[in-house]
């Protein structure tokens, strides 16, 4: 599996708020810069505690604390500490896809398998560099226990995943390739957080098994 990576950006170049439509996390939307700002240092707060103390320790009083904002500031854009780390995981699967972007951008793959196994390679990277982010299942990105729910993250992922096969190998998509996609994507997630169980920096056999798991079972549907 190729491991040239797209230099890891602290901070995602959009808006706080995802571009997956998953606002329900927030009670509002910041409109002024400064606003904005603020939301960014939240959940950047929240990540660092997160890979610091685990999301069960994280509460919303440490979050404020961490980003210099008022208690109240919080509670103007998050209901409680599980609408942030929801926010959070919308922000990553925002970041996630931009890096892949720029990654195929840079070095495009010859063929399907050779994205697939950049798209897991990338995901890897995320889980060594972006703080908290081995913590937050993105599969659970968007709470599927709300009652507005009608898509989880791993369905978001799957559907970009889908949208690139058709566009940069013209591979159609129907509801069984659809099906296929989504459980690939739940499998390959479920296999990198085993590699990281495993090993604190990622089991390299594990890893190396995700990529020939996910392509072997893609290989049933794909060209």
């Amino acid at each position: 599996m190729s491991t040239a990576t797209v230099p890891a950006a602290r901070q995602p170049t959009m808006s706080p708020v995802s571009k997956f439509g998953a606002t329900h996390s927030l009670r509002r939307l910041p409109v002024q810069e400064r606003s904005a700002a603020r939301v960014r240092r939240m959940l950047d707060a929240a990540a660092d505690l997160i890979e610091e103390v685990g999301y069960d320790r994280l509460s919303t009083t440490a979050i404020a604390q961490r980003a210099d904002v008022a208690i109240g500031s919080v509670y103007q854009f998050f209901g409680d500490k599980r609408s942030l780390a929801e926010a959070l995981s919308q922000r990553y699967i925002d970041l996630y896809f931009e890096r892949l972007a720029a990654r195929f951008d840079a070095e495009p793959p010859a063929d399907w398998r050779g994205g697939v196994e950049a798209a897991i390679d990338e995901y890897v990277q995320m889980y060594r560099t972006a703080p908290g982010f081995r913590v937050l299942h993105l599969a659970d990105a968007i709470d599927p226990g709300r009652a507005d729910a009608v898509t989880t993250g791993g369905d978001v992922i799957a559907d970009q995943i889908l949208a690139g096969l058709a566009q940069r190998f013209g591979i159609g998509g129907d509801d069984e390739l659809n099906k296929t996609v989504t459980v690939a994507v739940e499998t390959g997630q479920a296999l990198v957080r085993l590699a990281f169980r495993r090993d604190p920096e990622g089991c390299s056999a594990s890893i190396a098994e995700a990529g020939d798991v996910v392509c072997d079972y893609l290989a049933r549907r794909l060209p």
